[in-house]
């Protein structure tokens, strides 16, 4: 193997990574399995892929080619090498209504390139899938009832056998492939298990075969005309089965998909949505009526905010129902089986029976125009799975259908194809790889000569939930891998990612990392793991995850636990004592013109400078104007940097009838030593400031944040890191500013456009609509910039993140400041405006002081 590793590392250009990190970062894709590869190649050309296939093939080392590693059925995941082609052969050309693509090429980056076409088959993880991945899986997505399968939008494949031949599929070399037998396939749109031996081509037969033929170098696409608009019409129905059997009653859509109330109960906030337990999402064209009077209980959605909102919820499915209700776990394996549309709602029936007698549970959705159905299943996978998926095997096959409807067989279904298929076609399927793959080196044990569906299942070796402090946990077995961390575009999760594209800077990632860290099989060292603490330092702590991963990983969190294990009882980076500690160096005016300069000796980068400190607000203000008591909180930010903004609510919240108190006793949330692992300190501060503060939070005071990290700590951390009665109180008091302020503002008259930089913390933890209600009474028209600022508190500020800071603020951030030179910038968080003042000329502004400003109630 030694020979092999240095023989790669010689003749193949790109990044050989056989480091256990990498083999850990690549262990899993977005299955149930997990297999440790031996090494992972990222090659940099289409000649550095034949190199190492060469190389493996001669060394007898089985190969794995994998994309986005969002497969469901572990196709993505083996123990040889693989071959990761989404870093950097993602080049595609676009050519009227042809596309060239490299496998890594993206689908979303495609279509947004492609002009008046697209590619039609649009699985929910379009915005990072690759094309590679998808004609692996012969992917279908949403859209497959206009636009079909991955297999009818290919036109041609250069592709590359284990023994080195290169060729196009639509001149293929001299091959002996075997005959079939119509009789063995069922006929339905959504069949994609086994091997596709009765399509009319070699490039459609090749489609679908899971890396188990043939190494795909490159594609040629056909392109479909895109719509000139889309309406979505809703249709509500009392149950799964009432819709399901309406779906062969709508003609002509663009698509028809299905999801349930429990599915809809998993998001943060319900959407509207007509009455009823079960929905229908109608996708047309043109005439929306016909299609909404299939019910009475219908709505039409002309707004494409509203339905990208609505689709948002359908994309997330396979990470919203991997929880239930009630908190239990709920897993893939009987992922996406298919049958003829009109048997659907006799099958759902016979289905959710089948759970009952098994005492399981599942949620159910999907592409049912097609017949095609998703499921999550509260599985015991160390009990019953084989015997439960056996059933579900000859269930579908009774109707008609087909074990996979989308995501390919891989481990999950293999297995079972002897239950749909019989053994002449099951011979056929092994001769036909033989014919292009005689040693069975691409991707063994997927279709031909199956592994065992219920080997390797990675959640039998995952960790529990690992506490270490009450209430508290990182959940191991949370991330399942769908890969929304991947997303370059759109909300804020993963800042670093998106800099360095590199698969150990996603929240999945560093999950993966985190998992095999405490199994200790291939990341050794526990807590003291230098690969974890690498590929943390770089999270920072934006709890973008936190909202927009479907699953609710919380790196920052999780960040927080690691960095309190790993340095307990270690003397810890200087930044963590510098930053960390601020708030009490602040408290003893320790922080000055001097000291900031000397930053860089305390672990502080040198490109910027420590704020100074000034005249504390507590010291300048008293309690002022007439009415109900508010108390407002003096975070440490505010209080030392920027006393002036608290000035301003103080006005503000006086002149909308309120009594602004502010403690005299020093108190601070604690953030900054969670925030760097220090939990046993910051478990100390706050509960000392919920005490200071209990005289105004047991008699219902409102507790009024300016600084959007101090809030939500205090709303949502703070309860996870003590038990204290008076902590969870404050906690229950508190309110941001805009949620108390934005009902009683008065409509003023005129207009301000203005750019605001939205905090993290708020964006995941706190909500935005009160600012965005506050603002348009204000008269403000706000462009909200959604990614991150880059300075994240004390991330920004220590060595060897300067880079990637500015790198984040030029994502979402700088851009919009040029684009909008002359309006207003407002930012709440001190970090946002720390990084703006630091990278621009621009003055940005607090809420408080904006609205001040508005009022005229500026009186410093």
């Amino acid at each position: 193997m030694r020979a092999f590793l240095d023989q790669l590392r010689r003749d193949v250009d790109g990044d050989v990574l056989d480091d256990p990190a990498s083999r850990a970062l690549y262990s899993a894709d977005a299955s149930n399995y997990r297999h440790v590869p031996r090494v992972v190649v990222r090659p940099r050309t289409t000649d550095a892929v034949v190199a190492a296939v060469g190389l493996a093939a001669e060394h007898r080392v089985p190969i794995t080619s994998r994309g986005a590693g969002t497969s469901i059925a572990g196709n993505a995941c083996g123990t040889g090498l693989v071959i990761d082609f989404s870093r950097y052969l993602t080049a595609f050309e676009i050519s009227g209504d042809r596309a060239f693509a490299q496998p890594g090429a993206v689908l979303d980056r495609i279509n947004a390139q492609a002009g008046d076409h697209l590619f039609g088959p649009d699985p929910s993880t379009h915005s990072r899938c690759t094309i590679g991945g998808m004609i692996g899986n012969n992917a279908c997505g949403a859209h497959s009832v206009r636009w079909g399968k991955t297999s009818e939008n290919v036109t041609n494949l250069q592709v590359l056998t284990a023994d080195g031949r290169t060729f196009d599929t639509t001149n293929p070399p001299p091959l002996t492939l075997p005959d079939h037998d119509p009789a063995w396939f069922p006929q339905l749109g959504r069949r994609v298990s086994g091997y596709a031996l009765d399509a009319p081509t070699l490039t459609q037969q090749l489609v679908g075969t899971e890396g188990t033929c043939v190494v795909l170098l490159g594609a040629e696409l056909k392109l479909v005309r895109r719509p000139e608009r889309r309406v979505l019409v809703v249709l509500g129905f009392a149950d799964t089965y009432e819709a399901a059997d309406q779906v062969t009653q709508i003609e002509n859509a663009l698509a028809i998909e299905g999801l349930n109330e429990s599915l809809v109960h998993s998001v943060r906030s319900r959407p509207e949505l007509p009455e009823g337990r079960s929905w229908l999402f109608v996708e047309v064209e043109d005439d929306p009526g016909r299609v909404a009077r299939i019910t009475r209980n219908s709505m039409i959605i002309h707004d494409p905010a509203q339905q990208r909102a609505l689709w948002r919820i359908r994309e997330d499915g396979a990470g919203l129902a991997t929880r239930m209700a009630d908190g239990s776990e709920a897993w893939s394996g009987w992922e996406d089986a298919a049958v003829p549309p009109e048997r659907l709602g006799a099958y759902l029936r016979e289905f959710d029976q089948l759970l009952t007698g098994y005492g399981r549970r599942g949620i159910t959705y999907g592409h049912y125009g097609e017949g095609c159905i998703h499921v999550r299943i509260d599985f015991d996978l160390a009990h019953g799975y084989r015997e439960f998926l056996q059933d579900a095997a000859d269930l579908v096959v009774s109707h008609g259908g087909s074990l996979s409807g989308e995501h390919g067989d891989g481990q999950a279904r293999s297995e079972l194809l002897s239950r749909m298929y019989p053994p002449e076609a099951i011979r056929a399927f092994r001769e036909f790889k033989h014919a292009f793959d005689p040693g069975n080196l691409l991707n063994p044990g997927r279709i031909v000569e199956p592994l065992k569906l219920d080997d390797d299942l990675r959640i039998l070796v995952a960790p529990p939930k690992i506490p270490t402090r009450a209430e508290f946990a990182i959940d191991t077995r949370r991330c399942v891998g769908v890969g929304k961390c991947l997303n370059t575009k759109g909300g804020v999760m993963c800042p670093s990612y998106r800099v360095t594209k590199e698969e150990k800077h996603s929240t999945r990632g560093r999950a993966h990392l985190l998992f095999e860290m405490l199994n200790g099989d291939v990341v050794k060292g526990g807590w003291r793991s230098p690969e974890v603490a690498e590929a943390l330092d770089l999270c920072l702590g934006c709890k973008g995850c936190k909202r927009d991963c479907p699953v609710d990983v919380d790196m920052a969190s999780y960040k927080a636990e690691f960095l309190h294990e790993h340095y307990k009882r270690r003397i810890r980076p200087l930044a963590h004592y510098a930053m960390g500690w601020l708030p009490t160096w602040l408290k003893y005016g320790l922080v000055n013109r001097f000291t900031a300069k000397l930053g860089r000796f305390a672990g502080i980068t040198p490109e910027r400078e420590l704020p100074t400190q000034t005249t504390r607000l507590v010291r300048q203000l008293h309690p002022l104007g007439e009415g109900d008591p508010v108390l407002l909180f003096p975070d440490t930010f505010t209080n030392h940097f920027e006393p002036g903004v608290g000035l301003d609510a103080a006005n503000v919240l006086a002149h909308l009838g309120n009594r602004v108190e502010v403690p005299s006793a020093n108190v601070c949330c604690g953030l900054t030593w969670h925030s760097t692992g220090q939990l046993s300190k910051a478990r100390r501060v706050i509960e000392r400031t919920a005490r200071a503060l209990h005289p105004w939070t047991s008699q219902g005071v409102p507790v009024i944040g300016l600084e959007p990290s101090c809030t939500a700590f205090l709303r949502t951390e703070a309860p996870k890191l003590s038990q204290e009665p008076s902590v969870h109180a404050l906690a229950r008091a508190t309110r941001t500013f805009a949620e108390h302020v934005a009902p009683k503002l008065p409509a003023l008259e005129g207009a301000r456009e203005a750019v605001v930089q939205t905090h993290c913390h708020q964006y995941a933890e706190l909500g935005f609509d009160p600012d965005r209600e506050a603002m348009a009474k204000a008269g403000l028209k706000p462009k909200i910039v959604e990614g991150c600022c880059g300075l994240a508190g004390n991330f920004g500020f220590e060595k060897g993140h300067y880079d990637v800071s500015i790198a984040c603020a030029e994502q979402d951030l700088l851009p919009a400041l040029r684009e909008n030179k002359n309006a207003l910038v407002i930012a709440d968080g001190f970090s946002c405006r720390t990084q703006i003042r630091h990278t621009t000329e621009r003055e940005p502004v607090h809420l408080a002081s904006a609205l001040a400003a508005r009022l005229g109630v500026i009186y410093r």
